[in-house]
Formats: C-alpha cells, sequence, structure tokens
C-alpha cells in the first residue's frame, strides 16, 4: 500500500509540473546514409520527395513500400502539416537531399491505439526512408521572397500573375493572360484581407493551392 500511495503522489506531481500533460513519445533516428555534400536541409513547410519502407516493429512484416506498391514513384509531402504521420513530421527535419533516415515511431505518433488497416493496432512502425528532393513549399517565407520582385514585403497583382506565368511555364503548360487574370482576381479577394490592393508577408497564409 505504501509503494501505491509513493507512486500515486509522484504521478500527481508529475502531472502538476508538467501542466497535467505525460511527455509527448520521441521518434527515433538512425542515420543509414548522409551524402558528402549537403546543400540545403529539411525544415517545416518544405515540399520533400521520398521513397519509403514501411514495417511493424513486431514481426517484421513490411506493409508497404513505394518502390513495389501502387506506381512505384517516390511521394511528394510537405512537412510539418500533418500530411502524413506525426513521426515522420518530427522525424524529417534537417535532412539533406539524398540523406536516408531509419526512424523507429512510437504508436502516439503513428497509427495510435485504433491501427489503420494492414496495421495493428498500438503498433510500433519502422520507416527507411530516403530524401530524394527538398523544393520550396507552396507558401514559404522562400516562395513569398520569390514572388515579391521589389522586395517591399508586400505582393502586388503583378507580382502574382507574373509568378503564376512563371509556374505554368515550368511545368510545361502555355501562358494564358486571360486565365491568369481569373485566378489573381480570385487570390486576392480571399487573400486581401484590408482591401489594400496587396498580398503582405502577414496575409500570405496556407490558404490557397495556386500560390
Amino acid at each position: 500500500m505504501l509503494l501505491f500511495s509513493l507512486c500515486s503522489v509522484f504521478s500527481s506531481f508529475f502531472m502538476y509540473v508538467t501542466g497535467g500533460k505525460l511527455p509527448e513519445p520521441e521518434v527515433k533516428i538512425e542515420v543509414l546514409h548522409k551524402p558528402f555534400m549537403c546543400y540545403r536541409k529539411s525544415k517545416y513547410g518544405d515540399m520533400l520527395l521520398v521513397h519509403f519502407e514501411g514495417f511493424l516493429e513486431s514481426n517484421g512484416t513490411m506493409f508497404h513500400s513505394s518502390h513495389h506498391h501502387g506506381d512505384k514513384n517516390p511521394v511528394w509531402f510537405t512537412l510539418g502539416i500533418r500530411e502524413v504521420l506525426k513521426g515522420w513530421d518530427k522525424g524529417l527535419q534537417n535532412m539533406c537531399a539524398g540523406e536516408r533516415r531509419k526512424l523507429t515511431i512510437p504508436p502516439g505518433l503513428a497509427y495510435g491505439k485504433e491501427g489503420k488497416g494492414k496495421i495493428p493496432p498500438s503498433s510500433t512502425l519502422i520507416f527507411d526512408i530516403e530524401l530524394i528532393e527538398i523544393q520550396n513549399g507552396p507558401r514559404s517565407h522562400e516562395s513569398f521572397q520569390e514572388m515579391d520582385l521589389n522586395d517591399d514585403w508586400k505582393l502586388s497583382k503583378a507580382e502574382v500573375s507574373e509568378y503564376l506565368k512563371r509556374e505554368f511555364e515550368k511545368h510545361g503548360y502555355s501562358a494564358n493572360d486571360t486565365y491568369h487574370e481569373v485566378m489573381v482576381e480570385d487570390i486576392f479577394k480571399k487573400e486581401d484581407e484590408d482591401n489594400d490592393g496587396f498580398i503582405s508577408a502577414r496575409e500570405f497564409t496556407y490558404k490557397h493551392d495556386e500560390l
């Protein structure tokens, strides 16, 4: 009974000093390969292109591989906005293009007590992930600077239109001034909160796929 009481007191004290929350589980990160040269490291908001294989820690069963399943192509996602498992968002920060990591992800940062599909409840997962490419996210600070041609920390309709034209041409589409004008008007209608004719850095938030 004394041991139980001491444990109960310690538990109550711990919950008090941590604000009533248990510490979040951590991702175990093992670097399997790192390139000799690293020109850029991944950060929240970046778009990452990866190949990966996922395994159950309990028995080593592979449940998915981008090399062998689906269209067998690597996958794109934006880091840090919960497009992927929370364990990926935590475990793929500060990673170089060409780097390979092994992530051991506890259930709390994966599929939890419920599981999903081939993933049993409360499963710890292991991922072998290779980062192939890093690009600026659609609303990253770098993207804003790229669009802000005169460095005045606000985007004019002309600057947004010019950016859209470059993006269309980059992806092999012909420029369409009329279509761009419609897109620009729609973007400003939704993004220019103070109606001053510009999109400020503050207004430049994750709302639209066009930018």
